[in-house]
């Protein structure tokens, strides 16, 4: 890994205590530190310096499972430390957490 990132995750498992709430840290390669996240939890990174890090999955990369929540969803609340970020077109049509919750056919039951 080399820079600075923000990394987000936010528990999806209804079942969860934590339902719901975000948890973030900075990665850095000064400390060398790193996240795991479970499955059942939305993913999500904002770069904070010119940046690279891996990551590794659970199982392969398959795009028609992927879903998410928005990453400026207010409920969530996350402040992600930038003032403009580029965000993906694909990340931008994410559903807010509420409209996620409605319209999943995913159980999230982990």
């Amino acid at each position: 890994m080399k820079g600075r990132v923000l990394d987000v995750a936010v528990d999806l498992r209804k079942s969860s205590a934590t339902f719901g709430k975000a948890y973030s840290v900075i990665l850095d390669d000064e400390k060398h530190n790193m996240l795991v996240i479970p499955e059942g939890f939305a993913h999500g990174f904002a770069t904070l310096a010119d940046s690279y890090f891996f990551y590794k999955c659970s199982n392969g990369y398959d795009p028609k499972s992927e879903s998410g929540v928005i990453w400026n969803d207010p409920t969530l609340n996350i402040n992600w430390g930038i003032s403009s970020p580029i965000v993906s077109q694909k990340d931008s049509e994410l559903p807010t957490l509420e409209e996620f919750l409605i319209n999943s056919v995913i159980s999230l039951n982990v």
